[in-house]
């Protein structure tokens, strides 16, 4: 991802967090699309994320879902990180599926915010929702205090 003159705020809230990302790189995931208040990731299940079921291990999904969650809200260029999140697990993941993580914000206010995020399958088959709120900093991404 390479930040243009032309990028949006979300988008180079994006750059700024996903260069130092080496979780989620190291997790195959990556960004499709960031606009304010919104982040879409993908992530292919391989055969190290699964558990003794030979399902996706639900550390694996909660870890997208916290990625996704992060770049959104994050999107709007304020330092923010989770103060709460939980997440329900409708169906399992299997080695080989393409999983997207969709991300939408619900409510921002000044400091809190409110998210719900969706996984699916290639196939649309939701896979977890997850539901978090943020806490911003009270600094910018750029180290600028606001």
């Amino acid at each position: 991802m390479i930040s243009l003159p032309n990028d949006t705020l979300a988008q180079q809230s994006a750059h700024i967090m996903y260069r130092d990302d080496a979780c989620a790189k190291a997790m195959g995931m990556s960004i499709e699309k960031v606009e304010e208040g919104f982040a879409q990731l993908k992530m292919p299940i391989t055969a190290q994320m699964l558990n003794g079921h030979k399902t996706c291990h639900g550390g694996q999904l909660f870890s997208l879902a916290d990625t996704a969650f992060a770049y959104a809200c994050n999107s709007q260029g304020h330092a923010a990180v989770a103060s709460m999140c939980s997440i329900d697990f409708i169906r399992p993941g299997f080695e080989g599926d393409l999983l997207t993580a969709t991300a939408t914000m619900k409510h921002q206010g000044k400091r809190n915010g409110l998210y719900e995020v969706e996984i699916t399958n290639q196939d649309g088959k939701t896979l977890a929702l997850f539901h978090g709120r943020s806490h911003r900093l009270g600094h910018r991404l750029t180290g600028e205090q606001s």
